[in-house]
């Protein structure tokens, strides 16, 4: 491992511990809703096999993916009585490949449930499935014209397990954005006519944001993503999340510039004084930013080194005029995302979100986890 390591431009360290610490915390807050987690896109570039096997061991029994091929990938490392469910829905004809993995739908238009509610009648067997509707994001989910459909013709979902109606709230991080209310009022609504025909039809609503808007928006399953990874769920509070990340670099070799020297493409920093500037084994093709040119942070031993030009394909410079040069060697690492730089204030730095950040690390890392 530490010779894997060592070949890596970078390392990259996922702390399953805190991970599960999250999961808790986010559970202790539910009362009694059950606590899912959204897995997709990789964990959020985490690793989606050892972040899911971890949050199974804590006792999450909802996993979450975008894509029919990341539930099959993860399928042959979970045990089906973990339900994973798959929020774009079957593609066209892919229907069966559900069944024989054991993957649970979120159909998210009539199309999709027709062809599953055809599939059920084929296979003479109730298939399970959870309905989305769209209350206001205009995204994904049955729109409002058919939702009217299917309230005034129930037999389009004959034949189905309908174990979960669910939405998707558009801005729960600002908890005084009234469309969080209006989001609330119109599911309820929702459900107070679906439960006219299923009297026990349960319901999902919070991501990880909603989770802190109050009991209101828990119902019986929520869908943290973001803030099981270290993300703050709530904008302008303090996070209660613990850092399950540490991104590290590799310096590969520092050089001493004079006055008026620019640094990397473009010319876009020079030195105001004679400076010192390490150049390290990171860059956009590992995802990290290049909006992050001339703003972004390192720190070397918990001194702070500025990103200074622009951020290369492979490399980022850094000043470390103020660092210890005993610490400057080639190979030693210096911390990207750490307690001191954490994945937010990274986000703030590279004007985007803490989400953007995480997804976008990239496979050339060498991944680590501890526990």
């Amino acid at each position: 491992m530490q010779q894997e390591a060592g070949r890596a431009g970078a390392l990259l360290t996922i702390d399953l511990k805190a991970l599960r610490a999250n999961y808790r915390f986010l559970q202790s807050r539910l009362g009694t809703a059950l606590c899912g987690a959204a897995v997709k896109a990789d964990a959020y570039g985490l690793g989606a096999i050892p972040v899911s096997k971890a949050l199974v061991a804590e006792g999450c029994r909802h996993l979450f993916v975008a894509q029919l091929e990341e539930a099959i990938s993860l399928r042959a490392h979970i045990a089906r009585d973990v339900a994973i469910y798959v929020m774009h829905g079957s593609p066209v004809g892919y229907e069966a490949e559900f069944i024989e993995y054991g993957c649970t739908p979120v159909l998210n238009s009539l199309q999709q449930i027709t062809a599953w509610r055809n599939l059920a009648k084929e296979r003479m067997i109730a298939l399970p499935a959870i309905i989305q509707i769209d209350t206001g994001m205009a995204r994904m989910g049955l729109s409002q014209a058919e939702l009217r459909t299917w309230l005034n013709d129930f037999s389009i979902t004959e034949g189905i397990d309908l174990r979960y109606v669910m939405s998707h709230l558009a801005c729960a991080e600002d908890q005084l954005d009234p469309m969080n209310q209006m989001q609330l009022a119109a599911f309820k609504n929702l459900l107070a006519q679906l439960r006219q025909q299923y009297p026990d039809v349960k319901a999902s609503f919070a991501n990880s944001s909603g989770i802190f808007l109050g009991p209101e928006f828990h119902f019986d399953l929520a869908r943290p993503g973001a803030a099981l990874y270290g993300v703050a769920p709530v904008a302008g509070q303090e996070s209660p999340m613990q850092s399950v990340v540490q991104l590290q670099g590799r310096i590969i070799q520092t050089r001493e510039i004079p006055m008026g020297a620019s640094v990397g493409y473009s010319k876009t920093w020079r030195a105001t004084q004679p400076s010192r500037i390490a150049t390290v084994s990171v860059g956009y093709a590992d995802g990290w930013l290049r909006s992050l040119s001339n703003c972004g942070v390192a720190h070397i031993a918990g001194v702070e080194a500025p990103m200074v030009g622009n951020v290369s394909m492979d490399t980022i410079t850094l000043n470390v005029s103020h660092v210890d040069p005993q610490l400057l060697y080639p190979g030693a690492l210096v911390d990207l995302i750490c307690p001191d730089n954490t994945v937010d204030q990274v986000a703030k730095q590279a004007g985007t979100i803490g989400y953007e950040i995480l997804t976008s690390l990239g496979p050339r890392y060498q991944r680590h986890y501890v526990d």
